[in-house]
């Protein structure tokens, strides 16, 4: 009688695996788009049950302390009470008609003025979110955010999308390369109509104005003068708050 084969060798094999059970094949090269679609879906599930329909997003340096340089520390002092201003009377302390939240604080999830956002939306006893992204350096969550609304993404792509995706305002901290890039990229999707009529907001102008010669850019026809009414400078949260609420009220409905 002739011994049946042993099936060990297929069973071993990386074919076998459920498809959706197999990491070496789940993060293969072919399947990016597959992991593009999972960070959006897994993202936008949570923000669902939890029923968040609009968020205020602030963007700032994750190098600014509280107990930091006395600018850096008026800053932090600034982004957390801004946190708990918007928090309190923009709706996302509170459950709306509909079970929903509104103007809930969004940031990438980070130490400092990140941080200092995130603090004060929780400490006004609100839900607040944190879109961290995987870095060579490793960014840990900061201990603020609420656990089932903090997020980490590998692709800087889809973390801007669900950035931008329910924001009814933007607020840019003084920061670096990345708080850079985030706010640019939200001025030209307002720029070019590809956006929302997102408000955008830059706090401390002396800051910014140092830091980007926006006449410069008009002078030299690079934007044309009314781009530069996508952006209003303020230097006071109450300022920050009062600039998004006039924005959003001159949005046509």
């Amino acid at each position: 009688m002739t011994l049946r084969p042993s099936s060990e060798p297929q069973k071993n094999s990386p074919s076998y695996r459920v498809a959706a059970m197999d990491q070496d094949f789940l993060l293969s090269d072919s399947q990016r788009g597959l992991r593009f679609q999972l960070e959006y879906a897994k993202a936008e599930e949570a923000l669902r049950n939890f029923r968040i329909v609009s968020t205020v997003v602030v963007f700032g340096s994750a190098r600014v302390r509280e107990d930091g340089p006395p600018r850096h520390a008026a800053w932090y002092a600034a982004a957390r009470e801004f946190g708990r201003i918007v928090s309190v009377e923009g709706g996302a302390k509170f459950v709306l008609d509909g079970g929903v939240r509104e103007n809930v604080i969004a940031t990438g999830g980070g130490p400092g003025l990140m941080e200092a956002a995130n603090r004060g939306a929780q400490e006004a006893g609100a839900p607040t979110i944190g879109f961290n992204i995987t870095l060579p350096h490793e960014q840990e969550p900061n201990p603020y955010t609420t656990p089932g609304l903090t997020f980490n993404f590998h692709y800087f792509a889809m973390r801007k999308m669900h950035l931008a995706m329910r924001a009814n305002a933007l607020v840019a901290f003084p920061g670096g390369f990345g708080t850079l890039d985030e706010l640019f990229e939200i001025v030209t999707l307002r720029q070019t109509g590809k956006g929302h009529d997102t408000p955008i907001v830059l706090y401390d102008e002396a800051y910014w104005r140092a830091l980007i010669d926006f006449d410069l850019l008009v002078a030299e026809g690079m934007i044309v003068p009314e781009d530069l009414n996508l952006m209003t400078f303020v230097d006071s949260p109450r300022a920050a708050w009062d600039a998004i609420q006039r924005a959003r009220k001159a949005i046509p409905a």
